[in-house]
């Protein structure tokens, strides 16, 4: 189940980072017909699989047909996903109801309307995988409750961006100015951000629990041996909930708040029914174990830490991306030109580390919490006994092996021997408390590191030094694709003189007038470095006073009058050099003091000198 969070994001991931690719509009019957007809043939696909599954699962232990199914499932969600980008990203449903005015002043509810494509996909399989999966829940369960209980139980996953897409799109429709503008800088993004974060995980648990339609535990024996255990462990909470996820037949408990007035307790019926008084205290003991470990903070830490690393390294991100030459080299095989690739790398990247991080990262300190929250038991007493009796129940009534793996829990059998081995060596408890720890440390020290190199990328010490050198490289790969572009030589002199290599940039220069003798630009710039290069090597007075007369002759704008009597002057036509630089200040509308300045200079060389030498 905890696997759709990481698809559900990833669809999320996947549509926002659709912006990066050229925007189409209107109605395309291409992009509608391919979507409709995909989406069949997914259905098909999904209907064949889990029927030759069932087929096998007469014949196969329940054990075995498990894990097949639960691959059948990840297998075909990583489909549905590739099926969502190729639609959003390839034909670009996303932007068929670009032009209907409701989507341009809420942009959050095309968003939410093209993520039910891909909650679509899921639904499909879900219908399909109901039939061999109902055998796997104690009691009954409907088709209806098993989608609207995955359904549910996804949903959290997208109301942290759902509320703050939607407020900020809210925000834009008001006429304050002044809040706009803070909100779309830096500090108001992350002021923004920081607080709705802030406020979803204090109050979020009231609305969950009201989504997964959960309803306070009756008084009775139920409620007052879940409350002793809560009393012994001190733990404030605002309720103890029936929770009904899947038809009430899983065995599970959780856990839900950083604060105690909005902290619940969930427990399930079949938990309920299946447990004595111990194990149910043991299990409890558990759920109370994440809330002294403050595991859920640190669930929104690592969110957050994502989210920040994300933030200050997307942009050098996508430089460095622009740099691998053979992606580029491979997308031009296929067709596809290099904007195009680019963006698809891009999107490539984003969602392949955001996998990776959820998938082995937090899933890491997810299995390690877990085990965390097992040892808690030790706190109260001696003997793991009634929450290691449980977990054989549990693996027993819902058919599974106890050596089933998971991505953010140990096996059932790794925990139970962990919990035997602590009961053995009571030192272990703390090790890996320690471990935990240790964990933790290394996680902050390793964000703090990556963060603090993406900020002086993006805005620091780094930022000009990066900007200049990945700069070049791409000016140089699209001069390799368009080498007769005289304004791609232009940024290449442009981005050589800022980097002081006079030599690059003159050849740059050069090469544009070979092919565009009359590019103002390339004639005034490379007139400025003739007349005032720091390095006296470069200079070359009659050349630079050459290409700025051909400049003025073209186009007399103030900086290009500017250059003109620099060249002037360093001819040694100071009078004339003085005429240039007041025309100059006179047709400037900006940087007037640079121009009166330049007068003052020119103004004061020509009474040193009175006569033109």
């Amino acid at each position: 189940m905890f696997s759709n969070f990481i698809y559900f994001l990833a669809a999320l991931v996947i549509y926002s980072t659709s912006e990066l690719f050229d925007k189409s509009s209107g109605f395309d019957p291409g992009a509608i017909g391919f979507c409709l007809g995909s989406t069949a043939v997914f259905a098909l696909v999904c209907r064949i699989y889990f029927n030759r599954l069932s087929v096998l699962g007469k014949a196969l232990p329940s054990q075995d047909i498990d894990q097949r199914v639960n691959t059948a499932v990840s297998r075909l969600s990583i489909a549905g996903l590739v099926l969502f980008a190729v639609n959003i990203y390839g034909f670009r449903v996303n932007h068929l109801l670009s032009g209907v005015a409701i989507f341009q002043w809420v942009p959050t509810l095309g968003a939410l309307l093209f993520l039910g494509l891909f909650l679509f996909y899921l639904v499909l399989i879900w219908n399909f995988a109901y039939q061999i999966q109902k055998r796997f829940f104690t009691g009954s369960l409907t088709k209806r409750s098993f989608i609207f209980s995955n359904i549910a139980f996804c949903l959290p996953a997208l109301l942290p961006w759902c509320f703050l897409s939607l407020l900020a799109d809210c925000l834009g429709l008001l006429p304050f100015d002044g809040l706009n503008r803070f909100l779309n800088s830096t500090a108001g993004e992350v002021s923004y951000i920081l607080f709705f974060v802030i406020a979803i995980s204090v109050f979020g648990p009231a609305l969950i629990q009201r989504l997964w339609g959960c309803r306070p535990l009756p008084a009775g024996f139920n409620r007052q041996r879940i409350e002793k255990t809560c009393q012994m462990a001190k733990l404030n909470y605002r309720d103890i909930l029936v929770w009904n996820l899947f038809g009430g037949g899983m065995i599970t408990a959780g856990v839900m708040g950083i604060v105690g007035r909005f902290r619940y307790i969930l427990v399930t019926p079949a938990l309920l029914a299946c447990l004595d008084d111990d194990e149910i205290q043991g299990v409890i003991l558990h759920e109370i174990g994440h809330v002294y470990h403050r595991h859920m903070l640190f669930y929104m830490f690592f969110f957050a830490g994502f989210i920040a690393c994300n933030f200050v390294f997307f942009e050098p991100l996508m430089l460095m991306i622009y740099l691998i030459n053979p992606l580029y080299d491979g997308a031009a095989l296929l067709g596809l030109n290099q904007n195009t690739a680019h963006a698809a790398v891009t999107c490539l990247v984003l969602i392949g580390l955001f996998i990776l991080y959820f998938r082995f990262i937090f899933g890491l300190f997810m299995r390690h919490f877990e085990r965390q929250a097992d040892l808690h038991i030790f706190k109260y007493t001696d003997s793991p006994s009634a929450l290691i009796s449980t977990f054989y129940k549990i693996a027993s009534l819902s058919r599974q092996s106890i050596d089933k793996p998971n991505w953010h829990h140990f096996s059932i059998g790794r925990r139970i021997d962990f919990l035997e081995q602590c009961r053995m060596n009571p030192a272990l408890i703390q090790n890996h408390h320690g471990k935990v720890t240790k964990m933790i440390a290394g996680y902050v020290l390793a964000v703090g590191v990556i963060f603090f190199l993406g900020y002086s990328l993006s805005y620091g010490r780094l930022n000009t030094s990066f900007t200049r050198f990945a700069a070049g490289k791409i000016l140089s790969r699209q001069l390799e694709f368009n080498p007769d572009n005289s304004d791609l030589y232009v940024q290449m002199g442009d981005f050589y003189y800022d980097a002081r290599q006079y030599d690059k940039a003159t050849v740059a220069y050069e090469n544009v007038l070979k092919i565009d003798p009359v590019n103002v630009h390339a004639l005034n710039n490379l007139a400025w470095l003739l007349a005032t290069c720091p390095d006296k090597a470069f200079r070359d007075a009659p050349k630079s006073l050459d290409l700025a007369r051909r400049a003025v002759d073209i186009q007399k704008e103030a900086y290009i009058l500017d250059t003109y009597a620099e060249a002037l002057y360093l001819n040694s036509h100071k009078s004339q050099a003085l005429a240039a630089a007041k025309q100059a200040l006179e047709i400037s509308t900006e940087r007037k003091q640079y121009y009166k300045d330049q007068v003052t200079r020119f103004e004061k060389a020509l009474q040193k000198f009175l006569p033109d030498n």
